[in-house]
């Protein structure tokens, strides 16, 4: 019977991670997995966390200080589980200051570890390439790309297992309620609706909401409607905006609108996957200053995924300082002409993408490389 230990220190790290649980069980039923990480993974596993990621999930520097020793606490309670129940192997997703720490640890005592989306250390921090290839037996990458990035460090272990959001992605389009359903649903007019999504984290809605809301207001024509995240109070939007807010449906939101204001993240993707139109905003303190130090940091020549798997650019990012409402608008008003070269240019963009993701199951492929390297 195999035992594993998973660690995923955030929500988005929980669905994945969940998925991998069931095709695990799928070909072992009699899989036992301990695990940090949340509600998701413990339907998938049957059980209930050792550590829930409500109490890891953790971002920015001064949440991260002001919660430092809850953060030892957890460290100190994963490794002592680990060296207590001598799992077969560990499988970590993303969450690297915390989940390195832990590939050190079972890599000390003689346990496997497989990390199961790394880090986006192509992006930056590139000294953790060493850390993931010490420690690490196999690295399952959700990028294209990135096997041969890590080839160039020469570590040959690492997988292009396929892009989960890809299999989500169609598998909600297939299910979608229609048009008039949704806007039924959730009170909304008939008009063309342009979506705004500010991202899930309290500081990317507080900087970007407002350059989004300012933007809607230069397209009447259009039913500007807000994404809010889970876990978010609605209270919090308000403070920026009073357009019409769409709890927890970013997806169908995304999928009924004619184009999409979008914070850089997994939301860029999805747009994409489902063909919509968008433009990719990133403000933080919105700075020259700050931007001119993010071209520095930054190991790539784009941040939004849709551009980093076509490899050029298919949609415009207005990141800090060109984040703004005129230079936003600008990019945004071409897509929405059906006729716009620009228009045509992203789709086509999008079809390229997708075409580069591939059709297989990351879960599925990852499961079966972990199982069958214990046997």
């Amino acid at each position: 019977m195999p035992r594993l230990f998973i660690s995923a220190g955030e929500a988005s790290g929980d669905l994945h991670a969940s998925h991998l649980i069931a095709e695990l069980r799928k070909l072992d039923s009699a899989v036992e997995v301990t695990f940090l990480g949340g509600d998701l993974m413990a339907r998938a596993a049957g059980t209930e966390p050792l550590i829930h990621y409500r109490d890891m999930a953790f971002m920015g520097f001064s949440e991260v200080l002001r919660n430092i020793h809850r953060l030892g606490r957890n460290l100190a309670t994963a490794r002592r589980a680990i060296t207590a129940r001598r799992p077969d192997a560990v499988i970590l997703v993303d969450y690297p200051g915390f989940n390195l720490r832990l590939a050190r640890h079972a890599a000390a005592i003689g346990i496997p570890v497989f990390y199961y989306i790394p880090p986006k250390v192509w992006a930056w921090k590139e000294y953790r390439v060493k850390q993931l290839k010490k420690y690490s037996k196999a690295i399952f990458c959700l990028l294209p790309f990135e096997p041969e990035f890590y080839g160039r460090h020469g570590f040959d272990a690492a997988i292009y297992a396929g892009n989960p959001s890809l299999e989500e992605v169609d598998r909600r389009l297939s299910t979608l309620p229609t048009r008039d359903q949704f806007i039924a649903d959730h009170n909304l007019t008939g008009r063309p609706i342009l979506a705004l999504v500010p991202g899930s984290r309290i500081g990317e809605i507080r900087n970007n909401l407002p350059v989004m809301t300012a933007v809607a207001a230069r397209h009447p024509d259009l039913q500007a409607v807000v994404a809010g995240a889970p876990g978010i109070d609605i209270a919090l939007y308000r403070r920026y905006t009073t357009l019409p807010i769409v709890d927890n449906a970013t997806f169908d939101l995304m999928a009924h609108s004619v184009a999409a204001l979008v914070t850089s993240g997994t939301a860029s993707l999805e747009a994409a996957l489902i063909g919509t139109p968008q433009v990719v905003l990133y403000r933080a303190n919105g700075s020259r200053l700050s931007y001119n130090l993010f071209k520095r940091i930054l190991k790539i020549d784009h941040v939004s995924l849709p551009n980093l798997i076509a490899g050029h650019e298919i949609v415009p990012e207005m990141l800090l300082h060109h984040c703004n409402p005129d230079d936003v608008d600008a990019a945004l008003t071409p897509l929405l002409n059906p006729a716009s070269p620009a228009l045509r240019a992203q789709l086509d963009g999008y079809r390229q993408m997708r075409e580069r993701l591939g059709t297989g199951s990351m879960a599925a492929t990852a499961a079966a490389a972990i199982l069958n390297s214990l046997s």
